[in-house]
Parts: structure tokens; sequence; C-alpha cells
């Protein structure tokens, strides 16, 4: 019999089991009853219930019968709520449905923390930014994490930057979007809280029109892919129950001390403007609105080639011209190092 099969017919006789329990009475190793348990709990044959050291098991079915209520485990639990704009306050949404799923009971105080922050943020953002009239919310816990899905019926996210900063497509907005302090109401907002929102979670993807861009911290990666035409904006936001990120920790990362705690600090994924690169206008394009940050990252995973133009439009007119900002490169290809190093070494 498969080690899963005999994990199952035995919780199934069980009302519950805890690690410990079943590397005794089976033998496995901690490894292999990891992997098997993650895989029975992601199927839903088995739910995971309470933190790791008193984490204990549940099959989703009793001796083949279905539990009576007071059996039935605590999770997974779902909140959904469609919401007109008026009148909604972000923060007594998120008192409310905190309070019907009894979140603390279920997630550490790293999760609640940055749930709370990234919910109301997003949240605002429908509210204020969207021009909807109503939004539909819908967030679950269960023993594979804590996740929030905020929608709106306006116009779009990637079409309302467009307008506002007369971009060529609603395409070209994913590059300024991610770079952060981007937002169509400067006296409101600083266009910090998509982005630091961005950085809070597990996984994070945000749907408008036929764009689905996809922030995966876990990989530390981001991928678009085009999608069948979306009404208004859909973000969806998800993190481990018992995540070991911390809020303050995100915050320090791109506003560090150094900076006084000010949000002065970016990324950029240049993959997404493209993935070859020859000119200087490439490269004006790449650095629009980076003379508002102190350092800037240029991650260059997965471009193919540049040419020396853009480089120099980069490491010697845009330094030159900024010499204030620190500019930094992360995951260049051996291919791409004797150009950037041959520009940067003939500026020095």
């Amino acid at each position: 019999m498969h080690p899963k099969d005999r994990i199952l017919k035995y919780l199934s006789k069980q009302k519950s089991a805890t690690a410990k329990g079943l590397l005794e009475l089976f033998g496995f190793s901690r490894q292999a009853l990891h992997k098997h348990m993650k895989e029975l709990i992601r199927t839903g044959e088995v739910l995971k219930h309470g933190t790791t050291r008193g984490a204990y098991y549940s099959s989703s079915k009793v001796a083949g019968e279905k539990r009576s209520i007071l059996e039935r485990p605590a999770l997974p639990r779902t909140y959904r709520r469609r919401f007109g704009v008026v009148g909604l306050e972000e923060h007594k949404a998120f008192e409310e449905i905190s309070l019907f799923l009894n979140l603390r009971k279920y997630v550490n105080k790293n999760t609640y923390a940055i749930f709370e922050y990234t919910f109301t943020e997003m949240l605002n953002n429908a509210l204020e930014h969207s021009h909807s009239k109503d939004v539909g919310i819908s967030v679950s816990v269960d023993p594979n994490g804590l996740r929030f899905a905020i929608r709106d019926y306006g116009i779009g996210v990637f079409h309302s930057i467009r307008e506002k900063f007369k971009l060529p497509d609603e395409a070209t907005t994913i590059g300024e979007l991610i770079k952060g302090k981007i937002t169509t109401m400067p006296k409101k907002h600083t266009g910090e809280g998509l982005f630091f929102t961005s950085k809070s979670a597990d996984k994070m993807t945000l749907k408008s029109h036929r764009i689905d861009l996809l922030f995966d911290n876990l990989k530390k990666d981001l991928f678009v892919k085009e999608i069948r035409f979306l009404r208004g904006t859909e973000v969806a936001f998800a993190i481990s129950n018992h995540s070991k990120r911390k809020l303050d920790n995100v915050f320090r990362e791109y506003a560090p001390a150094e900076f006084d705690y000010k949000f002065e600090k970016t990324r950029v994924y240049v993959k997404l403007f493209a993935a070859e690169y020859v000119s200087r206008s490439e490269a004006k394009r790449l650095l629009a609105g980076l003379d508002k940050f102190s350092e800037i990252v240029l991650d260059l995973k997965g471009v193919r080639s540049i040419g020396q133009g853009f480089v120099d439009e980069i490491f010697r007119v845009f330094a030159g011209d900024h010499p204030h900002i620190k500019l930094k490169t992360e995951n260049v290809s051996p291919t791409l190092m004797p150009m950037i190093s041959h520009v940067v070494d003939n500026n020095n």
C-alpha cells in the first residue's frame, strides 16, 4: 500500500494525529512525511490544524461519512461579499472580515500585519482610483494559506496609468508600475501601496483588460501573460498562514535607514520592457521616472542582448546627470557583462 494511502486509512479511523505520532507509527523519515502530507493537503484529502509545533492533521472524511457540524474542522473558512463603493471604508471592511474569519486564531502576527496593510491598501486603490460603483471582495483561509481577491468594474489599472502619463499602450504601463512611486492622484497618494503590497506577498496577481501580471516572490520573479478581456481590475494576493516575512523588513529594504526611511530604493525588472535592447531611446524609456529614487537596482535576468548606446545612456549619461543616485545591476549574464564593464570603466 502506498504511504499516502496508509496515512489516509489511519486518519479516516482516527479523529486526528500529530506529525510525531505518524512518524512513530509508520517509521517514515521527516522529509518523506512532509512530502506526503503536503500532497494530501494540496488535494484536500487531509486538513492541517494549528501552528508548526502544535500542528495536527485530520482526514476531510471520517470513515467515509460526513462530519457532523460539531466535528467539522475549523478550516477552510471563506468570506465573500459585494459592496457599493459609496460610504465603504477599507479599515471597517478589514475589521469585519477579520472577525468573521477569526483570523488571529489561524495566522501568525507577521501574516496578520501583512494582510491588514495589503488588503486595506488594495481596497483603498479600488475605492479611489477605479471609478467603479461597486467592488467584490473574497477572503479565504485554509491550511495552505491566506488569500484575498478584490475586484472592481471600473476603468482598469493599466488603462488609468496609460491615460494619466500618456503612454503608448497598456503594456508599457507594466514597467512603469513596478518601479513604484507612480500614481494617478499625486495629491492623495504616494504610489507606494501597490509596490509594497507586491513585495509583501508570496504571490500576487494584477489582472486588468488583457494583461495578467504575476509577482512571485517565492521564485523571486515576475511573469506577464495575455488573458481574455477582464473588465476593471482584479488583485489577488496569497501568503502563508505562518509567514516569516515581516512587514517592517519589507519597508526597510526599499526605505532603509540611510534614506531616513523614505521610499528611495527600487528594483527594475528590465526584461518586462523587452528581452533585447539597442537604442538610447529604449534606455530613456526604461529610466523614465527613476530620478525620484536614491538607489536603483537593474535586474537583467532574462535579457538576451544590449547595445552600446543603451548601456552608455544609462551608465554614463544618466549616471553623470544624477551623481547622487546609486546604480546597481543584478543577474547580468556573462555575455552582457563586457559591454557594461567597458562603458563603466571608461567613465571612471
